[in-house]
């Protein structure tokens, strides 16, 4: 018997968005690519297995590819516990943990996070990007998420926020102009590290004359641009006030940015699994963000024989994007 909530997608695709995050047709260029990258993993496990039954014999998943998924869309964007995802697709707790890790750690390296991260393999079109994101100031933030209270007092001192008054996890995004791509991200950082750390530890992945724009966590560093401090015992001029609001008009991109990641509430929520997992996670994450915000663009090629999907091709509109820049 099919699966209600695939049964469901396929009848009402409108829907698709609010329930997994990306829309109909990036979801059915996912699924396509999903079975590729299922295909080539399964092959690679073949040539190293030895046999003792013949291919084909053993168990078998109760959910189609579509549905599995499905699955790991479903947990990433709604952050159920594995005992509810189970009850929702009937499979088994155990089944449902099994077929999240398996896919998520299938798409991780498939769904670039960053336009850097997308580009790194290629140096030439490295530097090309590099040198062009020179023309613009890019937008940076940072943000926090609550994990698990570690067991141990010294992991429990590193994560322990003050700020937040909690153990979390702090992650960095830098941003195109008008949120238009996520450019770069750090992840996994301890909660108590300044911002202003994060980001100094990312200027070697940008020229030297990169400019960036930053909130008041960002004050002295010279690359970035920040919003005028009122001085002690005294009051911002009527020209800084309108600079700072300026400045906030651009800088609010990042924060919209940021929200739609949160729309996948693994991202937003209390981190529940071990967090040896939480880079690899919300990394895939940033992926999906990129494919639905429109910067990662994913082609599926098919047969001209039989119709059906042999390949794809991830590619980005770093570009085209820009042209909408001012």
């Amino acid at each position: 018997m099919e699966n209600y909530t695939w049964e469901y997608i396929q009848k009402h695709p409108k829907e698709t968005k609010r329930l997994l995050g990306i829309d109909d047709v990036q979801l059915r260029q996912l699924i396509e690519q999903g079975k590729i990258l299922h295909q080539r993993k399964q092959e690679e496990i073949e040539k190293k297995k030895i046999r003792i039954i013949k291919a084909g014999g053993g168990n078998h998943s109760k959910l189609s590819e579509e549905e599995q998924i499905i699955l790991m869309l479903v947990y990433l964007r709604h952050h159920l516990s594995f005992q509810l995802l189970g009850l929702l697709f009937q499979v088994s707790e155990s089944s449902a943990h099994k077929l999240f890790d398996y896919w998520q750690k299938l798409f991780q390296n498939e769904l670039p996070p960053s336009l850097l991260e997308q580009v790194k393999k290629c140096q030439e079109e490295m530097e090309k990007i590099r040198e062009e994101l020179t023309e613009h100031e890019l937008i940076v933030d940072s943000a926090e998420q609550v994990i698990e209270r570690p067991s141990d007092y010294e992991t429990q001192k590193k994560y322990y926020s003050g700020k937040q008054k909690r153990h979390t996890f702090k992650n960095q995004v830098i941003v195109l102009p008008k949120g238009a791509d996520i450019v770069d991200v750090v992840v996994g950082k301890p909660g108590p590290m300044s911002d202003i750390k994060i980001c100094r530890q990312t200027f070697n992945k940008f020229a030297y004359q990169q400019a960036f724009s930053g909130d008041k966590a960002y004050l002295g560093e010279a690359q970035i641009t920040t919003p005028q401090k009122k001085p002690k015992n005294g009051q911002l001029t009527e020209e800084q006030k309108e600079e700072n609001k300026t400045l906030s008009s651009k800088r609010i991109f990042v924060e919209h940015l940021i929200r739609v990641v949160k729309i996948f509430k693994i991202a937003q929520e209390r981190f529940r699994l071990h967090k040896s997992r939480y880079d690899s996670i919300i990394l895939t994450v940033c992926g999906l963000v990129r494919l639905r915000i429109g910067s990662l663009i994913l082609e599926i090629i098919e047969s001209a024989e039989s119709g059906q999907a042999i390949d794809f091709i991830m590619r980005h509109n770093f570009h085209i994007k820009l042209d909408f820049v001012p």
